[in-house]
C-alpha cells in the first residue's frame, strides 16, 4: 500500500509538472457574464416575467405645415396610462427638436472632425412649448409647472400619478422651424416641383419609466437613437392644398384628400403584386388631375395602433405608386413610394415599391409578420432613417444601393419597431440584428441579385477584418454617443451582424438559431428587453451556454487567433494516428473546424467544440490517420474572421517544398 501510495504522489508530480506548468485555465472567460437570476418582471429564461408591467403613450396630435416659413404648428394631447407599481409625481417629455438649438447639447458636443458635418450648425431654434396642461377624471384641468433642460422636458403633477393603471392627460401647444437637414433623421429637399418635407421627432414624445432605470431620460445628441413606449396615434396634418402626405398608419378621409381616379387606382393596387402609379412622373404638377382641391390647405387623417412612434412626409413634387404586400397568415398590406420625378427611372425609385414589397414579405415569412397597414418608402435628404411603417431614404440611391438602404430601413420595422429595444443605449440591439437580417434578405431578392456584404470579399478584407484588430477598435457595448465616429460601423452594425452571423452558421447551426431567435422576437414583441434578456432567451431556446460568446464578443476587444502549433505521429507511424496540437492565441474562444489532408488525397474536417480551451490555451486531438498528414487548415471557410490567417495552416516539409 505504501508503495502504492508512493507510486501514485510521483505520477501526480510528473503529471502536474509536464501538464501544467505553462498553462492556465479559462474559467474567467466562461464565467457567466451576467449574475441574473431572474425576478417577477424578466425571468431567468429570458421571457418576460409574470409581473412583467410597461406604460402606455396614447397620442392625438393636429399639426400644420407651413411652406412659406418652413415651420410646424401643432398641438398634441398625450394619455399616459401608469402600469408601473409605483405613483408617479412628475412626467419626462422628449423634447428632439430642441437639439437644433445653437447652444444644444448635441452641437456643442459634435465633433470639428469625423462623421458628417452637414449637420453641424443645423439650428432651428428648437421648439416653442406653450399652453401645457395637466388633468385626469378626479381634478379639473390646471396649468402644469414644468422645466425645459436641453432635449428633456419634466412636467410636474400636484397629484401623484396612481399606480397601476392610473391615467392622466398632458396637452400642449407647439411649433419649430424644420431644419433642412435633421442629423439625418429628418429635414427638407429643394427639388425641381417643389420641397420635399421627411417629418420625424415632430412632436414632443414620451420617456420610457421602465423597471430597469425608471426615467430613461438620456439627452438626444444625434447619434444615439431613440426608445419609446407603445401606443393608439390619432394624427393629422394639415398642409397646402397642392401637397401629398404620406405617413405611418393608415390614411382614414381618402375620399376628402384624394380624387376618385386615385382611390381607385388604390384599389388596383391591393390586387396587384406589380407596381402601379397612384400619381405618374407626367402628373406631378397637374393639380387638376392629381389633387381635389386647387386652393387653400388639406388635412390629411392617420391612426395607427399600437406604435411606439410616427413619422409623414408631405410634398407637391412626388410620384406615387404603390403595390400589394403578401403576409403569412393570408392578409395583404400596402407598400408604397413617393419620390420626385427626377428619380423616377428604373435603374432609380421606380423599383422602390419592388423592394419594399419584397423585404417586407421576406421579414414576415423569416420572423414575425408584419403587423401594419403600409410600408411607404420616402425619397428625400435623409441618408437611411426608419420609423414604423415609414422610411426615409436618400433620393440619389440607386440600383443595390437603394435596394440596400430600402431593405435596411424596413428591415427596422422588427428591430426596434416591433422589439422596443433601447436604440439610446443599445443600438446593436437593432442595428446589428437588423444588419443581420439584411444578409439573409439580400441573398434571397431576385436569386441573389444584389451581392450580401459577408459575401463581398472586399467589403471583408478591406474594411471588417482590418476594423476588428485596429488598435483603436472599440467593443459593441460601447454607447453611441460616447463611441469614436469612425468605430460606429462596427460596434453598432457590423460586429453584432457577424455575432449572430456566427452564431448560425457555426455554434447553434441553423435551425437552432433560428427558432432561438423567432422566440426572442415573439416573445418580446412590443415590449421591452436588455441585452440580459436577449442572451438569456437564446440560451434557454437554443439550449446553449454563451456567456463565453456574450462575453468575448459583445464586452470585450478580443480578438480570435487560432494556430495549428505542430503536428506528430503515435510512435512516429503516422498508420497508427497523428497528434494534432493547436493554439488559442486571441482572447476570444471559438469552436475549432480543422481541414486535414493526408499524403493519399483524402481531406477531412474535424469539428471541435469551445470547451477544447476550457483548460488552457493549448489543445492536442488524435486523428485516426492512415498516410502522412501533408496539410492542416483551421477555419477553411474563413468563418470565425481570425485576426492572422498566416498561422491557420500547417504543411508537411515535403509538401511545404513543392
Amino acid at each position: 500500500m505504501k508503495k502504492t501510495c508512493l507510486l501514485l504522489i510521483g505520477f501526480l508530480i510528473f503529471f502536474y509538472q509536464n501538464g501544467f506548468t505553462q498553462r492556465e485555465n479559462n474559467q474567467h472567460l466562461l464565467d457567466p457574464l451576467f449574475e441574473f437570476q431572474g425576478n417577477p418582471y424578466r425571468s431567468a429564461s429570458g421571457v418576460p416575467g409574470e409581473q412583467y408591467w410597461q406604460n402606455r403613450a396614447d397620442y392625438v396630435i393636429q399639426v400644420s405645415l407651413d411652406d412659406e416659413k418652413h415651420s410646424a404648428n401643432g398641438k398634441v394631447k398625450i394619455t399616459y396610462t401608469n402600469n408601473s407599481p409605483q405613483t408617479l409625481d412628475f412626467i419626462w417629455l422628449q423634447l428632439d427638436q430642441n437639439r437644433y438649438k445653437p447652444d444644444a447639447r448635441g452641437e456643442l458636443t459634435q465633433q470639428l472632425s469625423g462623421g458628417n458635418n452637414r449637420y453641424r450648425g443645423a439650428t432651428n431654434g428648437g421648439y416653442q412649448i406653450s399652453n401645457v396642461q395637466v388633468k385626469n377624471d378626479k381634478i379639473r384641468a390646471y396649468s402644469a409647472e414644468y422645466v425645459i433642460s436641453d432635449t428633456r422636458m419634466q412636467v410636474r403633477f400636484k397629484e401623484p400619478l396612481a399606480a397601476k393603471g392610473g391615467k392622466i392627460d398632458i396637452e400642449l401647444d407647439f411649433n419649430f422651424v424644420i431644419p433642412e437637414f435633421g442629423s439625418d433623421r429628418m429635414g427638407r429637399l429643394k427639388t425641381e416641383k417643389g420641397w420635399i418635407y421627411e417629418m420625424a421627432q415632430w412632436y414632443p414624445r414620451v420617456a420610457v419609466f421602465d423597471d430597469i432605470k425608471g426615467w430613461n431620460n438620456e439627452p438626444y445628441l444625434g447619434a444615439g437613437e431613440f426608445y419609446c413606449e407603445y401606443g393608439d396615434f390619432d394624427y393629422k396634418v394639415t398642409v397646402p392644398y397642392d401637397h401629398i402626405v404620406v405617413g405611418s398608419g393608415e390614411l382614414q378621409n381618402p375620399q376628402e384628400v384624394l380624387t376618385a381616379e386615385q382611390i381607385k387606382r388604390f384599389d388596383q393596387a391591393r390586387k396587384s403584386d406589380k407596381t402601379v402609379d397612384i400619381v405618374s412622373a407626367d402628373e406631378v404638377g397637374n393639380i387638376a388631375k392629381t389633387r381635389p382641391k386647387t386652393s387653400g390647405t388639406v388635412t390629411w387623417h392617420f391612426k395607427m395602433q399600437n406604435t411606439r412612434d410616427v413619422a409623414w412626409a408631405s410634398s407637391e413634387a412626388f410620384v406615387w405608386d404603390a403595390a400589394r404586400i403578401n403576409l403569412p397568415s393570408g392578409k395583404n398590406c400596402l407598400a408604397q413610394s413617393v419620390y420626385p420625378k427626377e428619380v423616377s427611372s428604373k435603374n432609380a425609385w421606380g423599383r422602390s415599391t419592388e423592394y419594399t414589397k419584397n423585404s417586407i414579405e421576406h421579414y414576415s415569412k423569416m420572423w414575425f409578420e408584419f403587423p401594419y397597414p403600409n410600408a411607404v418608402n420616402v425619397a428625400g435628404n435623409v441618408g437611411g432613417m426608419e420609423y414604423p411603417g415609414v422610411s426615409f431614404c436618400s433620393w440619389r440611391s440607386q440600383e443595390g444601393d437603394l435596394w440596400g438602404v430600402t431593405d435596411h430601413e424596413f428591415g427596422h420595422n422588427w428591430f426596434p419597431m416591433i422589439v422596443g429595444s433601447n436604440e439610446r443605449l443599445y443600438p446593436w440591439m437593432d442595428e446589428g440584428f437588423n444588419t443581420f437580417i439584411n444578409e439573409l434578405s439580400t441573398k434571397a431578392f431576385n436569386n441573389g441579385e444584389y451581392p450580401a456584404n459577408f459575401d463581398n470579399k472586399l467589403m471583408m478584407l478591406g474594411y471588417i477584418t482590418p476594423a476588428l484588430k485596429n488598435g483603436n477598435r472599440e467593443a459593441i457595448s460601447t454607447y453611441p454617443d460616447v463611441v469614436q465616429t469612425p468605430n460606429l460601423g462596427m460596434t453598432a452594425y457590423f460586429k453584432p451582424a457577424l455575432g449572430l452571423y456566427l452564431l448560425r452558421e457555426l455554434i447553434l447551426g441553423q435551425d437552432r438559431f433560428d427558432y432561438a431567435f423567432r422566440h426572442y422576437i415573439k416573445s418580446w414583441a412590443y415590449k421591452h428587453p436588455t441585452p440580459a434578456d436577449f442572451f438569456n432567451c437564446m440560451e434557454n431556446a437554443a439550449g446553449e451556454e454563451l456567456d463565453w460568446f456574450w462575453r468575448g464578443w459583445f464586452y470585450s476587444n478580443a480578438t480570435v487567433d487560432q494556430a495549428v502549433k505542430e503536428v506528430s505521429y503515435v510512435e512516429n507511424d503516422p498508420k497508427k494516428g497523428s497528434i494534432i496540437t493547436i493554439e488559442n492565441k486571441g482572447k476570444m474562444l471559438m469552436p475549432v473546424i480543422a481541414e486535414i489532408t493526408e499524403e493519399g488525397g483524402g481531406i477531412n474536417r474535424v469539428k471541435l467544440p469551445v470547451e477544447v480551451w476550457q483548460r488552457g490555451n493549448i489543445w492536442s486531438f488524435a486523428y485516426n490517420s492512415t498516410t502522412k498528414i501533408q496539410s492542416v487548415k483551421l477555419d477553411p471557410d474563413g468563418m470565425i474572421f481570425d485576426v492572422d490567417t498566416q498561422n491557420n495552416a500547417w504543411k508537411a516539409e515535403s509538401a511545404a517544398s513543392e
